[in-house]
């Protein structure tokens, strides 16, 4: 600007020493000040896409059954949409190789702590057996959401689960519907200790007694464990002594299922009792279009292991989230089997997240 004040003349009271002031030091004010706030922007953006990694140890019950595997690609999945969106998150999956494998199961926990992950989320082999280190790790600074099956303990950030009592109920209304109100029953238990499975018993055997009275209950004391085999070893126990009067049979969830529908095929009696069971393979699905099982009482593990990711990474974040979340429940039977409902739930995507 030209600094004639014959051509230009100041305002009143100012002299030209305020006027270069005015009009050459505050832009160069301004300029710096917005070379500032750009340089903010910046980093702001910088500490987004830099942020920390945060490590998530995820622990099955066990790592065989097609459920921990659809577990296992949930998580997957919550861990790539957390990534993509400025959250980078690390899934360690590791379980013990036996479902009935308590002490392993203690020792992952107690290994994820002590290796100072982020946070783990866990499916407790043992309602009780689990607390203790989950208490530990608490109080080494590594929260735990509980998966799947609940927990004994105040030191967790959430449960997230089936509604396995409603699960039972919906196994007791099916089996009861089958029977025609009538008959003589078998069920037959997973574990003792795992709380999920004891939850589906009891709301099985509630609404078994409560809407079914023409109903006999023959067995419901006896174990499957932790495999298919010992499932089948003691389904064929249980059918060599109630073969001729049992007309009705449950069970609690995968490995129970797949042992009695392999027992029950054995002895030529798969179709001729009625069977409802828990779960999901394609075993069980070849076997309702065959008139071999009347029903699968569904879980949504892939949402499950989705929503146990996604809810530790906001309890990380200083988030409030639910203590009890719940991941749904549903039964399956020959008649919508084919809805597509139906089918998603069978087939989740574990080769877009496992291979």
């Amino acid at each position: 600007m030209p600094s004639d004040p014959h051509l230009y003349p100041l305002p009143k009271g100012e002299g030209i020493n305020s006027l270069i002031e005015r009009e050459i030091i505050m832009p160069k004010t301004l300029f710096v000040l917005l070379a500032l706030t750009l340089v903010a922007a910046f980093g702001c953006n910088r500490s987004k896409t830099n942020a920390k990694k945060l490590t998530i140890a995820v622990i099955p019950k066990g790592t065989s059954h097609e459920f921990w595997k659809s577990i296992h690609a949930g998580a997957i999945k919550a861990q790539r949409e957390l990534s993509t969106n400025g959250a980078p998150v690390e899934i360690i999956w590791k379980g013990p190789l036996r479902e009935d494998d308590r002490e392993q199961q203690i020792q992952v926990v107690e290994g994820f702590t002590s290796q100072g992950v982020n946070g783990i989320v866990l499916a407790p082999l043992d309602s009780r057996a689990l607390a203790r280190p989950v208490e530990e790790a608490k109080n080494a600074g590594v929260p735990t959401v509980i998966i799947d099956s609940a927990l004994e303990s105040n030191s967790i950030a959430s449960f997230v689960a089936t509604d396995n009592r409603k699960g039972g109920m919906l196994g007791a209304d099916r089996l009861g519907e089958v029977l025609g109100g009538k008959g003589k029953v078998i069920l037959l238990r997973y574990a003792e200790g795992s709380a999920s499975t004891e939850e589906r018993e009891a709301g099985f055997l509630q609404e078994m007694k409560q809407k079914f009275p023409n109903i006999e209950l023959i067995s419901t004391d006896q174990y499957a464990g932790a495999t298919r085999d010992t499932a089948k070893r003691a389904s064929e126990n249980l059918l060599n002594r109630f073969g001729d009067d049992v007309q009705g049979i449950f069970c609690p969830n995968e490995s129970t299922t797949a042992g009695m529908l392999s027992a029950l095929q054995d002895i030529g009696k798969a179709g001729k009792v009625m069977f409802v069971g828990f779960d999901t393979s394609q075993t069980f699905v070849d076997a309702m279009r065959a008139k071999q099982l009347q029903g699968i009482v569904v879980q949504n593990p892939f949402n499950m292991g989705y929503l146990g990711v996604r809810t530790m990474v906001e309890q990380l974040q200083g988030k409030q989230v639910e203590k009890r979340i719940d991941t749904g429940v549903t039964m399956i039977t020959p008649e919508n089997l084919d809805a597509p409902e139906t089918q998603a739930l069978l087939h989740p995507p574990l080769d877009q997240y496992l291979k």
